[in-house]
């Protein structure tokens, strides 16, 4: 069987004509499984999961102060459960199945007719994978977007409200936006928007939740007053080093198939994330402060975000100069302008992940054009691209604030999204969930 998949978007310039898996009238083409492929994309599933546990939990638990530390993991690892649940139920179905502009369909609820022996077809005619693993790499996809804007909402958010939240969040924002940009006959793949791992899907998505979050939520008690520096830099560090690992599985994985494409998602992965991290620090040595650890992980995690569309769609230098930029874009928003607003995007969610995402997807049209080393065509015109690049974003920032806003809003007005200021006050490992993450 065939499935409309996630696409590369430097398709159209490699083929004459859409791969099989997009082509509904084409003739059927035996399929079979590749061991290779097979082994790699478990491998890259792993991966994407070692980016939330332990790696998300820690880089977020490490910037909170002690008393919310706990609080922290429990919400990433709750989150990212339910998150799995959900995708199994009905989030597969409605993000894959089908061939609408905006949703999928309900074919595949509760993965009806799914079996160890139905294939997920790759970017190679001929070649598939299981299901089962396709299934399973998407799903990691959907679980870390969620958790991602955690970090906007953080030590003051109810722990019960982040599971609603999510629930509603997923089934009315990100499915539909993932079957809009990832499976064939989505709005943003027919118009061709490039998004080799998740610019739009994942980042700007969970970048714009968050801000919105915040936004709703109220900024914490004694915000611009109290100290709220982070608790553990070295658990940050440790985080963002896991992320960092686990984005090969993230950005070489979305290739589906162990090749050249991930072969150059993986080293524009390395790069661009180095980028990002001198580039942050020298920022900050430009605007008169030392040169920080948290400086240096930010600038990582800035430089991830910025190179996830453009992973296999851009040449290396390219991959250099995008996670430049966006680390530089990130840290201007996160240290002037975040302040002079009074946002309190607590763990900077949007400042990196919609930041970033936002420049990282219009960046994508550049460093695509071949001669700047990308993998365009020799008739690849940028401007053309860079149309449909703002419009792919404006599309996602529009649906995900509008969603998000109903999602918090359903949740403000039943259970109540934020913890009472006695809790905040005393901390939610203990107000929440009765324990501390430290006995001392």
């Amino acid at each position: 069987m065939k499935l409309p998949i996630k696409s590369l978007a430097v398709l159209a310039p490699l083929f004459a004509a859409m791969p099989a898996w997009a082509q509904d009238a084409a003739p059927a083409v035996a399929e079979t499984v590749d061991k290779g492929d097979t082994a790699w994309m478990m491998t890259a599933t792993i991966l994407v999961l070692m980016m939330i546990v332990p790696g998300l939990a820690l880089f977020y638990g490490g910037l909170v102060r002690t008393k919310n530390m706990l609080s922290m993991l429990t919400q990433v690892l709750g989150v990212c459960a339910l998150a799995m649940i959900i995708w199994v139920g009905w989030g597969y179905s409605l993000a894959f199945s089908g061939g609408g502009a905006f949703i999928g369909d309900t074919a595949k609820l509760f993965l009806a007719g799914v079996t160890p022996d139905s294939t997920a077809a790759t970017f190679s005619e001929g070649v598939a994978i299981p299901e089962y693993v396709f299934i399973s790499f998407q799903m990691t996809f959907a679980a870390i977007t969620t958790c991602l804007i955690l970090g906007g909402l953080a030590e003051r958010l109810k722990f019960g409200a982040a599971l609603l939240f999510a629930a509603i969040w997923l089934t009315i924002v990100y499915f539909p936006i993932a079957h809009m940009v990832w499976a064939a006959g989505g709005y943003l793949f027919e118009m061709g928007a490039l998004d080799f791992a998740g610019g739009t899907v994942v980042h700007i998505n969970a970048g714009v939740a968050a801000l919105v979050g915040a936004i709703m939520l109220g900024r914490r008690t004694g915000y611009q007053r109290d100290v709220m520096a982070p608790h553990s830099l070295v658990m940050t560090l440790i985080g963002a080093g896991l992320l960092w690992v686990g984005w090969f599985g993230f950005n070489a994985g979305s290739a589906l198939e162990a090749n050249g494409s991930a072969a150059l998602a993986m080293i524009n992965t390395f790069v661009a994330t180095a980028a990002g991290v001198l580039a942050w620090m020298l920022a900050e040595r430009v605007a008169g402060h030392k040169s920080s650890l948290l400086g240096a992980a930010s600038g990582a995690i800035a430089g991830l975000v910025a190179v996830t569309p453009a992973a296999g769609n851009s040449g290396p230098f390219g991959a250099v100069a995008l996670g430049a930029i966006a680390s530089v874009g990130c840290f201007w928003f996160v240290s002037v302008l975040k302040p002079r607003l009074k946002l309190d995007d607590s763990l900077d969610a949007f400042g990196i992940h919609g930041v970033g995402g936002i420049i990282g997807s219009i960046g994508t049209a550049i460093v695509y054009a071949p001669s700047l080393g990308g993998p365009g065509g020799a008739d690849y015109v940028i401007g053309d691209k860079l149309v449909v690049q703002i419009v792919a974003v404006l599309i996602a920032v529009a649906w995900s604030a509008i969603g998000s806003a109903i999602a918090f809003g359903i949740v403000k007005y039943t259970i109540g999204l934020r913890v009472s200021e006695e809790v905040e006050r005393e901390g939610l490992d203990l107000g929440e969930h009765g324990e501390r993450a430290y006995n001392y």
